[in-house]
């Protein structure tokens, strides 16, 4: 009974903040929390759809579309790096929460700033090298093989975007860290990888 009270007092409160956001900043909330996952699904579901097609083609029909080898890889790259953000933003990536459960409430909070610090500088490094992988691919016109005007660094692009995206979600985490810290809060440590 006492669960059901506080799902019910949790709804209350996410409704109280819904009525107290302005409704032009409603859609930039559903962009903020859903982003990672609707670009999740259409990578996954194109990549799914084309090998599924193309498997049938080539059993049934002895066809193939020539690009059918290359896209799916391409794709991939939209998946795995927003993925990588989807797992900063929920803390479920990899990471050495048992040292850090052990430490004093102190020392917790410094493993979290030295997270974000590292994080930030790797995602520097590799939103400027792949950057330039980028704009080496556009300035050559490189296209899909199979493909007449598909363009590769569409799909390069994913890196560092979802690199961006990774330190905003760094420095959200951060935030939240310092007010929980502030407040003598615990940390979530555990974090579910279910949410």
């Amino acid at each position: 009974m006492t669960d059901h009270k506080a799902t019910a007092a949790e709804v209350t409160s996410s409704d109280v903040a819904n009525r107290s956001t302005p409704a032009w900043l409603l859609p930039l909330k559903w962009i903020d929390a859903n982003l990672e996952k609707v670009i999740i699904l259409v990578s996954y579901s194109g990549m799914a759809g084309i090998i599924f097609v193309e498997v049938i083609r080539r059993f049934f029909f002895s066809l193939q579309a020539p690009w059918s080898t290359s896209i799916p890889v391409l794709l991939f790259l939209w998946l795995t790096w927003f993925g990588a953000s989807l797992n900063v933003k929920q803390r479920t990536h990899l990471s050495l929460n048992e040292i850090r459960m052990r430490l004093p409430y102190s020392g917790q909070f410094a493993c979290q700033v030295l997270d974000a610090v590292l994080w930030i500088a790797f995602g520097a490094l590799v939103i400027h090298f792949t950057v330039i992988q980028v704009q080496l691919a556009h300035m050559n016109f490189a296209i899909v093989p199979g493909t007449d005007n598909v363009m590769q660094w569409w799909f390069y692009l994913a890196t560092p975007l979802a690199w961006v995206l990774i330190i905003y979600r760094v420095l959200q985490n951060l935030a939240t860290d310092v007010a929980r810290f502030r407040r003598g809060e615990p940390f979530n440590l555990q974090p579910s990888i279910m949410d």
